[in-house]
């Protein structure tokens, strides 16, 4: 009879210790930055500029 009340208490006192994983909706809004796009361009124009500017003036190198 000991034995069954040991093995329930300690059943019990694991039973309050698990760990508990809860998923909740956000109050705000997820919002997704999509600057990439701008620094692309920007990249592109400045290396077609570089490339036109070294075809003009070989001498620089």
């Amino acid at each position: 009879m000991r034995a069954y009340v040991v093995a329930i208490m300690s059943l019990l006192l694991l039973a309050a210790c698990t760990p508990r994983v809860e998923v909740m909706v956000p109050d705000k809004p997820i919002t997704v930055n999509l600057n990439v796009k701008v620094d692309h361009e920007i990249r592109v124009r400045v290396d077609r500029e570089l490339e036109q500017l070294f075809e003009q003036e070989q001498e620089l190198f």
